[in-house]
C-alpha cells in the first residue's frame, strides 16, 4: 500500500502532487538621415515617414476551451501582413484528437484527454513576413448524471495528469523517474490494442529490485486537478461521501503479478481516507481491504481470480459515513458482486492534505518478474 499527498512526497503517500516569449523589432534611418545632410537632393516625404516600418502579423491570443468527447472548431485571428498565411504548430503540444490546419488556422476535432495544452503556433504570410504566438486550450472532462446528485469523471486512464513512482521494501519510499532503486515502471497512454475504447493505457513494471512496486496516482478534485476542479474555497470535497471506481483491466501475463491495486483517496480537515482494494494474485488469489488506523492490509475471504488475456470488468463502491468512517460496500468482478459493509475508522493526514484521488497499482513477486496490464473505460464516480 503506497499513499499519495496532493503535497510535495512525503515518504509512503497516497497524493502527489504535478510556460512563453518576448520579440523586438529596432529601425534606423540614421544612413537616411547621413545621405540627406550630404547632399542637395531632398528624399521623397514618403521615405522620412513611419510607412518604413516593419510590417507585422497580429493573431488573436486566447482559444476557448473543450471538452473531451465534444467536437472543438476553433479559427484563429490575423491581422496584417499579406494574405494567404501558412499556419503550423512550433513547439508544444496540442491536445489529442486535435489538429490545425495548415491553410485555414482552424483547430478542430474531437478532443480525447483531459488536461492544459500550452503551445506556440507559427503564422507565415504570403511575402514571408512570419509570428509566433503562444496559445493553450484547456480541455475538461464532461461531467454526466449517475442518479440522483453524483458526478462521474470517464475514460481517466486517458487523462492528463498521471504521476508514476516507484516504491520498494522495507520503506516504500517513493522514487521517480524510472529506473529508480532497482525499479523500473512505465504509463504509455493512447494505445488502440488491445483496448476497448481505441485510447487504452499500458503500465508495466520490472526491475531487479523484488517485491517492488509501481504506483500511478491522478488528483481528481481538489489542488493539482486533472478534471479542471481545484476547488480553491475548499467547499466541495468535505462534501463528498460515496464514490465508485469502474475500470476494465486486461493482463497478458498476470500470472507474474504479486497484486493489482485500486485505490480511492479522499483528504481534509487533518483525515485521511483511504479505500484501498488490492487483488493478491501470487500471493493467494484474494482481496484485501486496507486499514487506515492500523495501516495494514486485512484479508477479506473473497476470491480473486481475474482472467488473463482478456478485459476484466472491476466495479468498487465505498461511501464516508456521516461519523466520518470509512464504509467498504461491494466489490464487482467480472459480473460477480461481494458485498462487503465493513467500517473502519479514518486516519490521520496533515492539515494541508486536501482533495480526493485514485491510485492504480502493480505490485512485484519474488523474482521481481515483469509484467503489463492496460487499463480502459475507468469511470469515476462522486456525490
Amino acid at each position: 500500500m503506497s499513499y499519495r499527498s496532493p503535497c510535495p512526497a512525503r515518504g509512503k503517500s497516497v497524493y502527489r502532487v504535478m510556460f512563453i516569449q518576448g520579440v523586438a523589432l529596432v529601425t534606423t534611418l540614421s544612413c537616411l538621415l547621413l545621405f540627406n545632410a550630404c547632399s542637395n537632393t531632398s528624399l521623397p516625404a514618403s521615405a522620412m515617414s513611419s510607412g518604413n516600418a516593419t510590417p507585422s502579423l497580429n493573431v488573436s491570443a486566447s482559444l476557448p476551451p473543450a471538452t473531451v468527447g465534444s467536437t472543438y472548431n476553433e479559427k484563429v485571428t490575423v491581422t496584417g501582413g499579406t494574405a494567404p498565411y501558412t499556419f503550423s504548430i512550433a513547439s508544444g503540444q496540442l491536445p489529442q484528437g486535435v489538429l490545425l490546419g495548415d491553410k485555414t488556422g482552424t483547430f478542430s476535432g474531437t478532443p480525447t484527454a483531459i488536461g492544459s495544452f500550452s503551445f506556440a503556433m507559427s503564422v507565415l504570410d504570403s511575402k514571408g513576413l512570419s509570428k509566433e504566438q503562444g496559445l493553450q486550450i484547456t480541455v475538461a472532462n464532461a461531467t454526466n448524471t449517475t442518479g440522483g446528485s453524483g458526478k462521474s469523471f470517464s475514460n481517466v486512464q486517458h487523462s492528463a495528469g498521471w504521476g508514476q513512482y516507484g516504491q520498494g521494501p522495507p520503506n516504500f519510499v517513493d522514487c521517480s523517474p524510472s529506473p529508480c532503486d532497482g525499479i523500473s515502471f512505465s504509463m504509455n497512454q493512447g494505445v488502440q490494442s488491445p483496448s476497448m475504447s481505441g485510447a487504452a493505457s499500458e503500465y508495466t513494471l520490472g526491475g531487479t529490485a523484488v517485491y517492488s512496486d509501481g504506483l500511478w496516482n491522478n488528483h481528481l478534485i481538489g489542488p493539482f486537478s486533472s478534471q479542471g476542479m481545484p476547488d480553491t474555497s475548499q467547499s466541495l470535497v468535505p462534501t463528498l461521501h460515496d464514490f465508485t471506481y469502474d475500470v476494465y483491466f486486461y493482463g497478458t501475463n498476470l500470472e507474474l503479478s504479486q497484486a493489482v491495486e485500486f485505490d480511492v483517496n479522499q483528504f481534509y480537515d487533518s483525515m485521511g481516507f483511504i479505500w484501498g482494494h488490492e487483488c493478491r494474485i501470487a500471493g493467494g488469489n484474494e482481496w484485501d481491504i486496507w486499514d487506515n488506523q492500523k495501516a495494514h492490509w486485512t484479508p477479506t475471504g473473497i476470491p480473486c481470480h481475474p482472467n488473463g488475456n482478456a478485459w476484466n470488468h472491476l466495479v468498487i463502491k465505498v461511501q464516508r459515513t456521516a461519523s466520518n468512517e470509512l464504509l467498504y460496500q461491494s466489490i464487482t468482478l467480472n459480473g460477480v458482486t461481494n458485498n462487503l459493509n465493513l467500517i473502519y475508522p479514518h486516519g490521520l493526514a496533515p492539515a494541508d492534505w486536501y482533495g480526493v484521488t485514485v491510485n492504480y497499482q502493480m505490485d512485484g513477486n519474488y523474482r521481481q518478474d515483469g509484467y503489463t496490464v492496460y487499463l480502459d473505460n475507468l469511470t469515476f464516480s462522486y456525490q
